[in-house]
């Protein structure tokens, strides 16, 4: 019976409670979608760094290098010699090393050249189809290939960069041998094939001539090993055998050879932390606005007391106890509070959906909407219920001290 007293006063004056009502679904929301949004970012970015000890690259900004060669969302700083890094990656403090080549994409979506360690690392399995044997045969990922609508046999040609519109390589197609299941990480959102692909796509690139305006490459050099020697790679992914190595290699080889050693550990720790200070500074917003919609329903339940005083006193006639009485002033505030925050989640979602959609085309990541976030979302609920007891606490007072002969004599 209360219960249907206190939905009717809600729907009866519903201008009055909107304005709680916006700001409770605003400032949950906002608060949900930077939970989510930083839980996931964090728990992406930390998954896919694992094994990782140092990136080995060309020298230039290390966050960027970090960035490019293990989530594959910023341009390379530039291309190393094999041979160079080969020292390193036989290097008795390396436990194991996974070299990338990369340069070329697909419709934005990077063609990776590496050594099928690099699938093994993420656990990657087929799906469909069989892994790469041959140069120009690749395996996707599952959500690239999904959004490129790609499948086992299909043929496409690498694009120079990783933007669209960029020079089309059409000396050699790629094909599709292999669909990844699914994995959670960075491999969902990329074209896997082997070096060899990458080298010979590249080869004399710069040397390249029309000859009645078909191209044709330089003859090849018949020195194998030398040709070796002059390949390059984009970065390499290592993993220490012991400690020593992470406190004496970096050191090394930054002060001693012309490429770049970056520690992802320390370079994603600093982007959290710069992350986190515009995160924390919308959640004190967010605090705030839920600070201002407590104090919007404590002014809406007030001025609703006191237009209501006399049916309030009139239920006291018929029976109704005081503690009923404060319990539904309580329960108005409680059902507020309560539709604001289920309508805060739903408006979490929606956005996190809209951003994800932007997020995946810009950057080729993908955030999972449909998700609670416990226990943060759990304590977001029980906080959100007590800001609405808080609100409620003086007209509930009030409604429980309310005099009835004297409120009926006013009438």
């Amino acid at each position: 019976m209360i219960f249907k007293i206190a939905i009717k006063n809600i729907f009866n004056k519903p201008l009055n409670f909107l304005l709680g009502w916006l700001l409770l679904t605003v400032s949950v929301g906002i608060i949900s979608l930077l939970l989510l949004v930083q839980q996931q970012i964090e728990q992406q970015f930390t998954n896919d760094i694992k094994g990782v000890d140092m990136v080995l690259g060309a020298k230039g900004s290390p966050l960027q290098m970090i960035l490019s060669a293990v989530y594959h969302i910023d341009a390379p700083t530039g291309n190393i010699k094999y041979a160079e890094a080969q020292v390193w990656m036989k290097h008795p403090f390396v436990e194991s090393a996974i070299p990338l080549a990369y340069g070329d994409s697909y419709k934005s979506y990077s063609v990776l050249g590496t050594t099928t360690a690099y699938l093994d690392k993420y656990s990657a399995t087929i799906k469909e189809g069989k892994l790469y044997a041959n140069n120009f045969e690749v395996v996707v990922g599952s959500t690239a290939a999904n959004i490129l609508k790609l499948k086992l046999g299909d043929t496409f040609f690498g694009t120079h960069g990783d933007k669209e519109g960029g020079e089309v390589h059409k000396a050699h197609h790629y094909v599709v041998t292999g669909i990844l299941k699914p994995s959670g990480s960075i491999i969902d959102n990329l074209i896997v094939g082997n070096i060899e692909s990458v080298w010979q796509m590249h080869e004399h690139h710069e040397e390249k001539k029309a000859v009645n305006g078909v191209a044709v490459k330089e003859e090849e050099d018949p020195n194998e090993a030398d040709e070796l020697k002059q390949q390059e790679i984009t970065a390499v992914l290592l993993k220490f055998r012991n400690p020593m190595a992470q406190i004496q290699l970096p050191r090394i080889i930054n002060s001693s050879t012309n490429m770049m050693a970056a520690m992802p550990a320390i370079e994603i720790n600093r982007l959290f932390s710069l992350l986190g200070i515009g995160i924390d500074t919308l959640k004190k917003m967010a605090w705030g606005i839920m600070i201002l919609s407590a104090l919007s329903v404590f002014i809406t339940l007030f001025n609703a007391l006191k237009d209501s005083k006399y049916e309030l006193a009139l239920m006291r006639t018929m029976g109704g106890s005081r503690a009923r009485l404060m319990l539904l002033v309580l329960l108005e505030s409680m059902l507020l509070c309560l539709s604001g925050f289920i309508c805060g989640i739903i408006l979490s979602r929606t956005v996190l959906y809209f951003l994800s959609k932007q997020a995946q085309s810009d950057y080729h990541f993908s955030f999972k909407n449909f998700t609670l976030q416990l226990p943060e979302e759990g304590y977001l609920f029980f906080i959100t219920l007590a800001v609405g007891i808080a609100a409620a606490l003086i007209p509930a007072i009030k409604a429980y001290r309310l005099n009835i002969s004297k409120t009926l004599a006013n009438g």
